[in-house]
């Protein structure tokens, strides 16, 4: 079952992972709440509500969105850099999503939030991409064509207990099998490729994943297959 809006809001999103890593571990609206408020304190001078979508945000963003643009940050590179261990994965078999690692650039799609609804939906984006506090808010400049806009990109903690650094191969090993409460963690990377390509970006990267990933998947219902006949 995909994450819904009302996941957010009624707090079910948190509870799941207070389930699987402990209620320590999963914030709580106050925590969450301190969190949003310091990031909007740093919030540069002049910016607009933009919000750098890069994995899951393409496609499921779950806030309205005024505005769309094709937009590339530098500084940081998209990477499959954090276990999940309830929407993608379990914590017997954990799954993988998306991450900003330092170094490199990446093209994703800068979202406009309405100004008037913009920080009553950055609560709630923070309770989806804060949880567990695995990612590190920050604003970037986002290249738009010829002009550039500040956003708010989550970059990965690296000193995160989830923070996973793995070779391709390893990741498409777990990309391949790893499932949860939210979907599994191939249609995680399939709908991110497909959301991107929906705005003329194609990231060799991701690209290189899904081919290894349908390789092991194919190679895993051959063997089936097989066992049966």
């Amino acid at each position: 079952m995909p994450l819904s809006r009302r996941d957010l809001e009624e707090g079910r999103m948190r509870r799941i992972y207070a389930e699987t890593v402990g209620a320590a571990h999963a914030l709580d609206d106050e925590a969450l709440d301190r969190s949003l408020d310091a990031t909007l304190a740093a919030r540069p001078k002049g910016a607009g509500w933009w919000v750098f979508a890069y994995g899951s945000l393409l496609w499921n963003p779950l806030f309205p969105v005024a505005e769309t643009r094709p937009a590339t940050i530098h500084g940081l590179n998209r990477r499959f850099c954090l276990h999940s261990l309830a929407s993608r994965g379990t914590r017997e078999r954990p799954g993988l999503v998306l991450g900003l690692e330092r170094g490199g650039s990446c093209r994703g799609v800068a979202l406009r939030l309405p100004a008037s609804l913009a920080v009553a939906e950055l609560r709630l984006l923070w309770r989806r991409e804060m949880v567990v506090g695995s990612y590190r808010p920050v604003w970037v400049r986002a290249r738009t064509g010829r002009r550039s806009v500040v956003a708010l990109a989550f970059a990965v903690r690296r000193d995160h207990p989830q923070y996973a650094c793995l070779t391709l191969g390893a990741q498409a090993d777990t990309l391949a099998t790893a499932c949860g409460a939210f979907g599994t963690s191939c249609d995680y990377l399939m709908q991110t490729r497909e959301a991107l390509a929906r705005h003329g970006i194609v990231d060799g990267y991701l690209e290189s994943l899904a081919a290894a990933v349908s390789v092991r998947r194919a190679r895993r219902s051959g063997g089936r297959s097989g066992r049966s006949g």
